[in-house]
This record gives structure tokens, C-alpha cells and sequence, in this order.
């Protein structure tokens, strides 16, 4: 009768530390992918920020700026309505802004702009250098495209998310147009 007890007990434990299910994600899982510096900007309320202030809650990033004509504003609506679907979940989850021009995006231009989204969401520059940098780190592409007039400038940027999770590991990218409703499964799969 021991044998049995203990052969169910051993059995039991074994079955509750098997492997976690694996996790589907609709955007590309970049699980493992490490990035040469950790970010670091100053917040739109010019808080010094870095990426491990974040710890204990999922990361989306995006690199994006306030002047931008449609992507931008599109991608932040998106986000916007994420949020919503995720409802009280939501509070898990913190949305980085990271501008690509920080010569028009000022703090004062980044307070207005990315709380008006949505009021978590936090808005980071930098130096040109220091925007640069963070931009190489995380491989994204902006290039000042100017206008006849010479004096007016959109900026081709790329427009993809990152998402990291609850420890501040990069998980997934997701394209530029990616559906709320796909973003928000894909964050509910890092709670």
C-alpha cells in the first residue's frame, strides 16, 4: 500500500513541474533575441527611464514620432484599443513611445501626445545621439524624408512593436497593422 502511495505522490509532483504548454503567438516570436543596450530616455515628464523600470509588467514598444501622419497616430489608436480589451489586465501592461525625431518631439510635445492615447502610456526621447543609439540597439530604421518647400519633414521609420515580458525579455515583434484584438492575445500570453 506504501509502494502505491508514494508511486501516486511521485507521479502527481511529476505531472504539476511538466514543461509549461507552449505558447502561440500570432506575431512573430522572437523569444531569445538579446539587443546590444538596454534602453534608456527620459520620459515625458523628465523622469530618466530604462527598461528594467519596468520589470513585473509587459513591455510594448514602439518607435514612432508625434508629427507622423498616419502610422503613428494609427498604431497608437491600436494600442489604445488593446488596452481596452485587455480591460482590468491592462494595468499589467506598459506602453513605451519612443520618438525617431526628438529635434520637434520635445517633452512638452510628447506630454501632450502620448498620454492623450491613453493616460499609461509614456512617451521617451533623447539626444539625437541618445535616440540613435537606443535605435541601432533595437535595429530600427528612420530616414528624414524633406519636403519641396525645404523647411517641412516626414521621417520614414520602421513601424513594427516589440513586446517583452513581465522580466524584460524581448518575446515578440509584431507588424505595423496588427489587429487589437491580436496584440492584446498575444500579451495575454506573457501574464
Amino acid at each position: 500500500m506504501r509502494k502505491w502511495l508514494f508511486l501516486s505522490l511521485f507521479f502527481l509532483l511529476t505531472a504539476c513541474n511538466a514543461a509549461p504548454k507552449a505558447t502561440h503567438f500570432i506575431g512573430t516570436d522572437i523569444t531569445g533575441a538579446e539587443f546590444g543596450k538596454p534602453l534608456t530616455l527620459t520620459d515625458h515628464n523628465g523622469k530618466l527611464r530604462s527598461i528594467t523600470d519596468f520589470k513585473g509588467k509587459v513591455v510594448i514598444m514602439f518607435f514612432g514620432y508625434t508629427h507622423c501622419p498616419d502610422v503613428c497616430p494609427t498604431t497608437m489608436s491600436d494600442l489604445r484599443q488593446t488596452m481596452k480589451l485587455l480591460g482590468n489586465d491592462a494595468d499589467q501592461v506598459q506602453v513605451l513611445f519612443i520618438t525617431v525625431d526628438p529635434d520637434r518631439d520635445t517633452q512638452e510635445v510628447l506630454a501632450q501626445f502620448v498620454p492623450s492615447f491613453d493616460k499609461r502610456f509614456i512617451g521617451l526621447r533623447g539626444s539625437l545621439q541618445e535616440v540613435a543609439e537606443n535605435m541601432g540597439s533595437y535595429k530600427i530604421f528612420a530616414s528624414k524624408v524633406m519636403s519641396s518647400a525645404d523647411t517641412h519633414y516626414t521621417i520614414d521609420h520602421s513601424a513594427g512593436l516589440y513586446v517583452f515580458d513581465k522580466k524584460g525579455a524581448a518575446r515578440i515583434y509584431m507588424s505595423y497593422g496588427q489587429k487589437p484584438a491580436d496584440i492584446a492575445h498575444d500579451v495575454k500570453q506573457l501574464f
